[in-house]
């Protein structure tokens, strides 16, 4: 690039800096008052991904769009990173909460709320009996805890670049085919290899060579990548999957957090899939934090087995807070009313007529 070139393109971003600010000035203060109270200046360090100057404070949000604190609308093709995949505010999601918060928000005690969940979310996943946290992160680091517990083994398998939200396990990649920390991973507490093992998506030799030293728990993987852009399996992936995990011993765990917007049942439903563990989190309560991991007969029969009664609420899995009322009355509003089969049919139909557009 010519000396000429680089001022021109100095200039223009200083000008889109200066219009940035001219729209965002309201937030430009809220920022500079946050600097103050938060560290990185915002109420999560992710937050300070964002284009422009400084991050936009939000108003309010409906639907697809939001309104910024400057009065400025824009239509929302992030949804909260998918966490408001089925819009914001949703009347019928609103009310629901609306009246639980009334009634008590979180108690240690189940509500019907809470049975009607676990059936719903059977009927769509395939897998019978379900559990509910806060995040889909911890939703992956219960099972991981119990596929640990029930094999009696300690690693975890992912597929390299993969997305299982702050799951320890998953920041790992592979640097001359060894396992390594991801660049960014804050904090390790341990050596990725000491916990975790990553394979290729489609490199099924890779995966055996992997299963077949004994020593994994379980396979925690996305139906396809989702965060690196959208890859794919190839046909007959998953199918060899699962036979490898049955013969070695391993257990399969599909993330479904963000391939829910493949159906009412996500990926696992829709291509057929037989997985041990479902988790899935973000979207399933409107934005209320809301997750779930459900279990195959066998499995939960296993991990019946395998617990201690009269410890049970001191073993790594659960917190004060899951499974709370507020969050499964938004749950069932959401999953009963708003993502429901007759609304993801329309959705998918729209997809297809986007996707074929663009092709």
């Amino acid at each position: 690039m010519s000396e000429i070139d680089r001022d021109r393109l100095r200039t223009l971003m200083e000008r889109e800096q200066e219009v940035f600010r001219e729209r965002h000035s309201r937030s430009g203060a809220l920022a500079e008052q946050a600097k103050g109270s938060l560290l990185f200046g915002v109420p999560m360090n992710w937050m300070t991904r964002w284009p422009g100057a400084y991050p936009v404070f939000v108003d309010r949000a409906e639907g697809a769009r939001f309104w910024d604190v400057d009065g400025n609308v824009f239509v929302d093709f992030c949804l909260g990173d998918t966490g408001g995949m089925a819009g914001h505010a949703p009347k019928v999601s609103v009310d629901a909460i609306a009246t639980q918060a009334a009634k008590g928000i979180t108690l240690m005690l189940p509500t019907e709320d809470a049975a009607w969940v676990g059936t719903e979310m059977a009927r769509r996943f395939g897998v019978p009996y379900w559990n509910f946290t806060l995040t889909a992160t911890d939703a992956n680091r219960f099972a991981i805890r119990w596929a640990r517990q029930v094999t009696g083994r300690s690693k975890v398998l992912v597929h390299n670049w993969c997305y299982h939200g702050s799951v320890d396990e998953s920041f790992a990649t592979l640097q001359d085919d060894r396992v390594v920390a991801r660049e960014g991973n804050v904090g390790k507490p341990v050596p990725l290899e000491e916990t975790t093992r990553v394979v290729e998506i489609n490199d099924l030799d890779g995966l055996e060579r992997a299963l077949a030293e004994g020593d994994v728990a379980v396979c925690m993987f996305e139906p396809a990548l989702t965060n690196i852009g959208i890859v794919l399996p190839e046909p007959g992936y998953h199918e060899a999957v699962r036979a490898l995990c049955t013969k070695y011993g391993t257990l399969l765990l599909i993330d479904e957090t963000h391939t829910i917007s493949a159906g009412p049942g996500g990926c696992t439903k829709a291509w057929g899939l037989q997985p041990d563990i479902v988790t899935i989190g973000k979207t399933l309560g409107a934005g209320i934090p809301s997750a779930a991991y459900g279990m195959s007969q066998e499995l939960s029969d296993r991990v019946y087995a395998e617990t201690d009664w009269k410890n049970a609420d001191v073993g790594g899995v659960g917190g004060t807070l899951a499974g709370n009322a507020l969050s499964l009355a938004a749950m069932r509003a959401t999953l009963g009313e708003v993502m429901t089969d007759d609304a993801f049919e329309r959705m998918i139909g729209l997809a297809d007529r986007f996707e074929q557009g663009v092709q």
